[in-house]
């Protein structure tokens, strides 16, 4: 009885830290129903083992700081993993997996503008004899993004209090960005080693007073310039399977396609893309005896679908930057 407790209120912690992963434990605690003591030893065992971090993110589209590529990949049979490892050492990859169906691996680049394409994808890709073919979309537009998920474990209450006031980021003024001084990189550094550093850990570390790291901190969300992203094995919140997956839209229901799959609650990311997809989504289901109907109720319902096509990750490496199955890497 009492493992599975733990286990319920371990997954509830994790979806609250989903929600906002710098809330205090006290926060935490008055969302999850328990008391503050032993959500905050829960919690911190959670982050302490590492099965959850928390990790703060600039916006490179809002700041200026380059474009998403989401490339998909084909390799020589047996070396998938080589190619996905080799991936996630560059320190152009935000996001690189490997996968089931018409890809083996897929991954995100981010790289200064879409004139550096050539120089990533053609000289500077690893394992060159390894891949058979390679496909390249530019991102142009978020309908949403990984770290603004609600799992939907928890009720509107616990989510209004984790999430007071907060209201969806417009993704689309990526094209104005905003200018961040040295101070603020140097913050936005700490925060992507430990979203939940406090302020009086980030001001010893600049070299100012804590007041003037909150203030910074509070500039850099309210202008979109920061996000924080708790990363987890999805499989801590009961849901075994993350899926990728590549929709053919006509132009006409592009946006309401991409309007309607941001609302659901099994989508993490989507986003417009040029080349031969149109969208590009990441989700995750509790099980496989979901797919079905999520490919016949869901994707059926979308207007102006005319293919779609799914891959089910079997394998993730990096995330939002961090090395997830091994030691963080460094950050640029």
């Amino acid at each position: 009885m009492s493992t599975t407790v733990t286990v319920d209120l371990d997954q509830r912690i994790v979806a609250a830290l989903q929600l906002n992963g710098r809330a205090s434990w006290k926060q935490v605690a008055a969302a999850v129903g328990a008391t503050e003591s032993t959500v905050a030893r829960r919690g911190q065992q959670l982050l302490d083992s590492g099965r959850v971090r928390v990790t703060g993110l600039l916006d490179h589209l809002r700041c200026g700081l380059g474009i998403s590529l989401q490339v998909r990949l084909r390799s020589r049979p047996g070396a998938a993993t080589a190619v996905a490892t080799a991936l996630a050492a560059l320190p152009a990859t935000r996001f690189v997996t490997v996968v089931a169906g018409s890809a083996d691996v897929c991954a995100e680049f981010v790289v200064p503008d879409h004139r550096e394409v050539t120089a990533v994808l053609v000289e500077g890709l690893p394992r060159p004899d390894d891949i058979v073919e390679t496909e390249t979309m530019v991102v142009v537009r978020k309908f949403s993004a990984s770290e603004e998920w609600d799992p939907g474990l928890l009720d509107a209450a616990a989510v209004a209090l984790l999430r007071p006031g907060a209201a969806a980021p417009d993704h689309r003024e990526w094209h104005e960005p905003e200018r961040l001084t040295a101070q603020e990189f140097a913050i936005a550094e700490l925060l992507a080693a430990d979203g939940r550093a406090s302020y009086s850990q980030l001001a010893a570390a600049v070299g100012v007073s804590d007041s003037t790291v909150a203030r910074r901190v509070e500039s850099l969300l309210r202008r979109g310039c920061l996000r924080f992203r708790a990363l987890f094995d999805t499989r801590l919140l009961g849901l075994d399977v993350e899926f990728l997956q590549w929709f053919t839209v006509e132009p006409a229901a592009l946006e309401r396609a991409g309007a309607q799959l941001a609302a659901l609650a099994s989508t993490r990311y989507v986003s417009a893309t040029t080349g031969r997809f149109d969208l590009c989504l990441h989700g995750v289901l509790p099980g496989y005896g979901d797919l079905y109907h999520y490919m016949t109720d869901v994707v059926g319902a979308l207007p102006g679908v005319r293919a779609a096509d799914l891959t089910l990750q079997a394998r993730t490496l990096k995330q939002a930057r961090v090395r997830v199955d091994g030691p963080t890497e460094e950050r640029r």
